[in-house]
């Protein structure tokens, strides 16, 4: 087969071979992740299903890259109630496979922790200098504080996961309405307040959503006094502890390793058991002992 390909230079998105190669992935669902993953912020933030209606995919077709996505750990949700009674499902749409644990990790604005790296020896020790002569001058004794940048790069503190996710939603507040267009230095002004919604339990789709509905009719005159009025004014009270979700174990099938979501205390997962209920079953044998005894006799 002759392969012509141009690598492109704009408007793309880079997918990993380990998800393009994946056996156990569907066509539908690799292109759901694919789709997903070079959407803005402001429209992955829509249900899994909505993005397969863009993709124009069916209903059997979408169930059954869901199931997929969920059985490897590249998609997880969560069903909660909220305090006023309302239920809510949050999704989340990986181009990796993630554990229950580190999914909720990811939910909570927390990122999965690396691999340690390997351990490297450590360098030769630098060729000791000669000790000076008794009586000769010795280099000149600077007494004084550090230099101001590395002072500061020292002493500045990162901040907190949700101020992070929170400045990106406010960021990314311009793709919805540009009334609400912030600069950087405006959106980490407010990151504070907004990422205290995020620490009540909402998500940054329930932020995105109150920060861009009901937006006056003759537009918005201040952006950072308008966005600063609804953080603090529409606060909510926090929401209920969302209940643990229930984690991958790994399946006891054949084939390579692969993670499957248990719903009681079954070792295989539904592929697995699938494919062991379609096999043939062994072939009864017919006839009493003494009938086969006497078959094995004449044969002999």
């Amino acid at each position: 087969m002759l392969r012509h390909a141009i690598a492109p230079t704009r408007r793309f998105t880079k997918v990993s071979h380990d998800l393009v190669r994946h056996r156990r992935l569907g066509s539908d669902a690799k292109l759901l992740v694919i789709y997903v993953q070079g959407l803005p912020e402001s429209e992955a933030a829509k249900p899994l299903g909505e993005h397969a209606d863009a993709l124009g995919m069916k209903p059997r077709a979408f169930q059954r890259a869901k199931e997929e996505l969920l059985a490897n750990g590249f998609f997880h949700h969560w069903r909660w109630q909220s305090g006023r009674g309302l239920w809510i499902t949050d999704q989340l749409l990986s181009n990796v496979t993630l554990t229950g644990e580190e999914a909720s990790r990811v939910r909570d604005g927390v990122a999965p922790e690396p691999p340690a790296p390997p351990a490297s020896p450590p360098p030769p020790p630098p060729p000791s200098a000669p000790k000076p002569t008794v009586g000769d001058p010795g280099p000149p004794v600077v007494v004084g504080s550090p230099p101001e940048e590395e002072d500061r790069e020292k002493n500045t503190p990162h901040p907190p996961p949700e101020v992070v996710r929170a400045e990106r939603v406010l960021l990314s507040l311009r793709h919805t309405n540009r009334d609400l267009w912030l600069g950087v230095r405006e959106a980490r002004g407010l990151a504070d307040a907004a990422a205290e919604w995020l620490r009540r339990g909402f998500s940054t789709a329930d932020l995105h959503h109150a920060l861009t509905t009901g937006l006056p009719p003759g537009g918005v005159r201040s952006v950072v006094g308008f966005l600063r009025h609804r953080l603090v004014e529409k606060l909510p009270v926090p929401l209920e502890p969302r209940p643990a979700a229930r984690p991958l174990v790994v399946c006891e099938g054949p084939g390579d390793d692969h993670v499957f979501r248990p719903v009681g205390d079954e070792t295989h997962c539904g592929p697995c058991r699938q494919a062991a209920a379609a096999s043939p079953p062994p072939t009864p044998r017919t006839g009493s002992w003494r009938t086969l005894a006497e078959q094995v006799s004449v044969s002999a």
